[in-house]
């Protein structure tokens, strides 16, 4: 016997009495009631400021500031898609209270109203926290990551190709000189240009017109020489002004996009040609404590190095006060660095670039006659070669980091290096081996490394590889979010911050 068939009711068309609310229909646990009762908390004052009396009524700011983040948390960037969650989706429904900007207006407010503020209101979510027991803003893991900027990956101004440029232009300058002089017989005066340097677009005009002068009525002067005067005259004065713009727009990097033009060209591990080809983006170094976000700065220098110093000010800017301890990884490792924490107070836990190496004994017994290895008498200002013989101190120098930081270099020589048996091993110089030491990054780098191999440095250098790299993870992947949306780094900061607060009140939801 067939059993009968039964079904749950279904009445697509009837209405209810009393309709259920928004909030009825969203589970009790769902994060976007943490995204409400913490953006409600957040003093808006300064945010509100940003807005002129007078005209017609504008959407509330805390209104779309929780419509923002709860989209970033949601996996949801485009203005566009938010537009159509507020008429569709009931979470955003219910946070607008139904309200329906467009995207124009949601993009405006991101753009322009969030551009000061920001910051400010992310500060007041990781007090908050602070509050809340979730994190106590002592201890600071810092690492970095590229992420790929809005912008034409084949449009690009490289730095080296200016200089290039200016060089060939300057050797071409003085040729067609020389030249002048040989075909017109000048004698070398006060008519002689001073500078062939092509910097300056009126003295690149006015030496050419030198030039000109004096060949342009002389039957002997070479047709081509003519031709490339005349050339010149048209395009040089302008190609360097050109140069000059462009330098102006580096002011000390090494490229930029010609699409967004504060975006520097980096090699990234999410390479879409599978070739390790550069591609325009921003070197974002982020601080995380128990996986909160507590601080974020982007940076246009691919090289992590150089980002310590800027992100530690940021974070006393913040919260003004500086972290009490800092883990890093080798990319971070640098006397500068080194320097900066020591005066400030900071207990290091940064890695130098050999660090790991040298906890594989294998790996560091492979160099022998390394400077590091080398015994230093510290009385005598002596070092002691491997053979045994006194080094001598021979003098002393400054050197300046790519950065401008001074280093105090020490500079000794072995007596003797002639027939030593180790010699072939021990060093390639000409003469008696000349090593040089910086005594006091020796100093900062053993007081790190003591650091480092203490019973709290092995638990730091544990849960180093679980605080910011799985964030990264989460943004990256579980997120998807690779390539920034806005240009300028402006604009790519308001990004950076709404993801940072999401990512923190998605955890704390959590």
């Amino acid at each position: 016997m067939q059993k009968r068939k039964v079904f749950k009711t279904y009445h697509q068309h009837q209405i209810s009495i009393l309709p259920p609310s928004l909030e009825e229909l969203i589970l009790p646990n769902h994060p976007v009631f943490t995204v409400n009762e913490v953006i409600d908390k957040i003093d808006l004052k300064k945010l509100e400021q940003q807005y002129i009396g007078g005209g017609a009524s504008s959407y509330h700011p805390r209104m779309l500031l929780k419509v923002l983040v709860f989209g970033y948390l949601s996996n949801i960037y485009s203005s566009r898609k938010m537009e159509a969650a507020l008429k569709e989706n009931i979470h955003f429904m219910w946070l607008s209270g139904m309200s329906r900007p467009d995207h124009h207006t949601i993009n405006r407010f991101r753009s322009d109203r969030l551009k000061d503020t920001l910051r400010e209101i992310f500060t007041q979510v990781v007090e908050l926290l602070v509050e809340s027991g979730h994190i106590s803003l002592k201890e600071v893991y810092i690492d970095g990551t590229k992420i790929e900027a809005n912008a034409n990956r084949y449009t690009f101004v490289w730095g080296n190709a200016i200089k290039t440029s200016r060089t060939k232009m300057q050797s071409q300058l003085k040729e067609l000189w020389e030249y002048a002089e040989k075909v017109a017989h000048i004698e070398k005066d006060d008519t002689t240009p001073d500078d062939f340097n092509p910097t300056d677009p009126d003295k690149v005009k006015a030496t050419i017109e030198k030039i000109n002068n004096a060949v342009k009525d002389k039957p002997e002067a070479s047709k081509k020489v003519k031709q490339k005067l005349n050339y010149a005259k048209n395009h040089w004065p302008g190609a360097v002004a050109k140069y000059n713009q462009q330098e102006e727009i580096l002011k000390g990097r090494n490229s930029y996009s010609k699409t967004d033009k504060d975006a520097t060209f980096m090699k990234m591990k999410e390479d879409h040609m599978k070739n390790g080809q550069l591609k325009p983006g921003y070197n974002l170094q982020i601080s995380t404590e128990n996986q909160f976000i507590t601080n974020y700065t982007l940076h246009q220098n691919p090289t992590d190095t150089k980002t310590l110093m800027p992100h530690l000010e940021q974070h006393h800017q913040l919260y003004k006060k500086l972290p009490e301890v800092a883990i890093a990884d080798a990319g971070y490792g640098s006397e500068q660095n080194y320097e900066y924490l020591d005066l400030n107070k900071i207990t290091s836990y940064v890695k130098y670039s050999n660090f790991d190496r040298e906890q594989r004994k294998s790996k560091n017994q492979s160099k022998p006659f390394a400077v590091e290895k080398l015994h230093y008498k510290k009385q005598e200002n002596q070092y002691i070669c491997p053979m045994g013989q006194t080094m001598i101190h021979i003098g002393t120098s400054i050197q300046k980091s790519e950065a401008g930081y001074p280093r105090t270099i020490d500079k000794y020589q072995a007596k003797n290096c002639f027939n030593c048996p180790l010699r072939s091993g021990c060093h390639k110089q000409k003469g008696n081996r000349i090593i040089e030491v910086s005594h006091r990054g020796n100093e900062l780098k053993e007081q790190s490394k003591h650091n480092l191999q203490s019973e709290q440095g092995i638990y730091y250098r544990k849960k180093r590889c679980i605080e910011p790299e799985p964030v990264f993870a989460n943004i990256k992947h579980n997120k998807n979010y690779k390539r920034f949306l806005l240009r300028g780094i402006d604009k790519v900061s308001i990004e950076t911050g709404l993801l940072a607060i999401a990512h923190n009140l998605a955890k704390k939801a959590a």
